[in-house]
């Protein structure tokens, strides 16, 4: 099923999330929802905030960057109440966007490898060491967990200029290409 999608200036977004149990209700569901409707926004990434829930999940799918990153291991992956325990290498700037923020795009820079530890969809503990485009995906999904958006790394130079955009959001002014909730006082 696909879900909508909480759109920029939704509190859900900026809350720090909670672990959650292997008894999770639905979670087989959750997760294959969680799926369904990040491919159907066209996205590679999709944490639980995204879709109005407070829990420590998220979902990624690397398939788009096949082509242009060859090397990646895997390309799909669940990561439950997941804690990055390190960044190392050096920040590289990628130009990053969000389907919480719909039509902006900026140059983030981060760090080019993490070490994770989390469980998977069996609930399987797992812990690894990830660089390239992968570990920017799940920094990116991570931030989500902790309450952050990637606007929020930008220069308040860089923040000036889009903020015009970020009230256009709030309004209800994008293309459409997803079902999406705002946030109505």
């Amino acid at each position: 099923m696909i879900l909508p999608i909480s759109i920029y200036n939704h509190p859900v977004l900026r809350v720090k999330c909670s672990n959650i149990n292997s008894d999770y209700d639905n979670l087989d569901k959750l997760i294959n929802n969680m799926f369904e409707t990040m491919h159907n926004a066209n996205g590679v990434g999709l944490a639980a905030p995204q879709i109005g829930l407070s829990i420590s999940l998220f979902v990624i799918d690397l398939t788009p960057f096949l082509k242009d990153y060859s090397n990646l291991k895997t390309t799909k992956k669940v990561f439950i109440n997941p804690e990055i325990q390190e960044e190392t290498g050096n920040e590289w700037a990628f130009n990053e966007g969000c389907l919480s923020i719909p039509d902006i795009r900026e140059d983030v820079a981060r760090k080019e490898k993490i070490k994770i530890k989390y469980f998977d969809e069996k609930f399987n503990m797992i812990e690894e060491k990830i660089e390239g485009i992968e570990a920017r995906v799940i920094q990116h999904e991570y931030d989500h967990l902790q309450g952050v958006l990637f606007i929020d790394f930008l220069s308040g130079e860089r923040k000036n200029i889009i903020n015009r955009k970020l009230k256009n959001i709030i309004k209800g002014k994008f293309e459409k290409n997803y079902p999406y909730k705002l946030f109505k006082k």
